[in-house]
């Protein structure tokens, strides 16, 4: 099972959301010419990371602390144990700031982090006057991160995807059965890509378990 993370296990727009704060005029520019596709997510994002002062970096994280996560997710991550089914966050915002929503302690309850299987996410450096954005691991020819690289990493019969934006068209593509909302639904309406639509967590599960049970 792949996962996107922002807007997806989050509740909100998160590294979307820090790009607009943190690189505005630069966001406002090049954020219409990604979701219209005249621009690739390799090329944009690395140009708006790029763009913000190394030293603001620690704030670029932080931003994520009061975000949301979306419901039913504790409880779609226990039953993917129970399943055996490996949970992949694959996110092309920061690592960073992934890990540090997903090591939140609520309530008692455990880090998310400790039931996720992997990570797989942008890093950067700070060793410069501002950020840098390296050549990544998963890097494709039109993402910062490559999702349909990471899936291939994980062999199996059925590949599920979870996800509500441009970042993972690609990832859903390539997927025998995905979970889409937002925008993501119409990006796959104009591929012809069947899809099955979600407002939380609890939707997946509920259908991946009468998938099992079938």
């Amino acid at each position: 099972m792949f996962c996107d993370f922002d807007g997806t296990i989050t509740a909100v727009e998160t590294f979307a959301g820090m790009l607009k704060a943190f690189a505005p005029e630069l966001s406002a520019k090049i954020m219409p010419e990604l979701y219209a596709r005249r621009l690739t997510l390799r090329e944009g994002v690395r140009q708006m990371l790029e763009s913000i002062p190394s030293e603001r970096y620690p704030e670029m994280i932080a931003f994520a602390d009061d975000k949301p996560t979306r419901s039913g997710l504790r409880e779609l991550l226990e039953d993917c144990q129970k399943w055996e089914i490996p949970f992949v966050v694959v996110s092309g915002g920061l690592r960073d700031m992934v890990e540090r929503v997903l090591r939140r302690s609520e309530g008692g309850e455990s880090p998310l982090i400790e039931r996720v299987s992997a990570i797989a996410a942008v890093e950067v450096e700070t060793s410069s006057g501002n950020l840098r954005v390296p050549s990544q691991d998963f890097e494709g020819e039109t993402e910062l991160m490559g999702k349909v690289r990471v899936m291939a990493q994980y062999p199996a019969q059925t590949r599920i995807a979870i996800g509500d934006s441009l970042t993972d068209i690609n990832m859903a593509l390539e997927a025998e059965i995905v979970f889409a909302r937002d925008r993501l639904q119409d990006y796959l309406e104009g591929e012809g890509k069947p899809y099955i639509p979600w407002n939380d967590f609890f939707d997946i599960r509920d259908r991946v378990q009468q998938f099992i049970a079938a």
